[in-house]
C-alpha cells in the first residue's frame, strides 16, 4: 500500500492549493547485495593470493637457510679431513 500525504493550504483570498507526496513502494531489485558478494568474494580472493605468495616467500626462505647449513656442515667437514691429514703427516715425521 502506497503512503500518501495530501496537503491543502488555504491563502487569504480564497484559492487553494493541494500538494500530493506518494511515497510509494520501495523496491529492490538487489543489485547492491549482488555487488556487495562480489566485491567480498574478490577481496577473499586477494587475500588468499597474497597468502599463498607469503608461503611461498617463506619455503624459499626455508630451502635457502637449509642449503646454507649443508654448506657449513661440508666445510666443517673439510676442515676436519685437513685436521687429520695434517695430524697424520706429523706422526709419520
Amino acid at each position: 500500500m502506497a503512503d500518501e500525504n495530501i496537503t491543502t493550504h488555504t491563502a487569504p483570498d480564497g484559492s487553494t492549493h493541494t500538494t500530493v507526496i506518494d511515497r510509494g513502494t520501495s523496491s529492490s531489485s538487489g543489485g547492491g547485495w549482488m555487488f556487495g558478494l562480489i566485491a567480498l568474494a574478490l577481496i577473499a580472493l586477494g587475500v588468499y593470493y597474497f597468502a599463498g605468495m607469503s608461503a611461498s616467500e617463506a619455503n624459499k626462505n626455508n630451502a635457502v637457510a637449509a642449503a646454507a647449513k649443508d654448506v657449513s656442515n661440508a666445510a666443517q667437514n673439510v676442515g676436519n679431513a685437513a685436521n687429520d691429514a695434517a695430524s697424520a703427516v706429523s706422526k709419520n715425521n
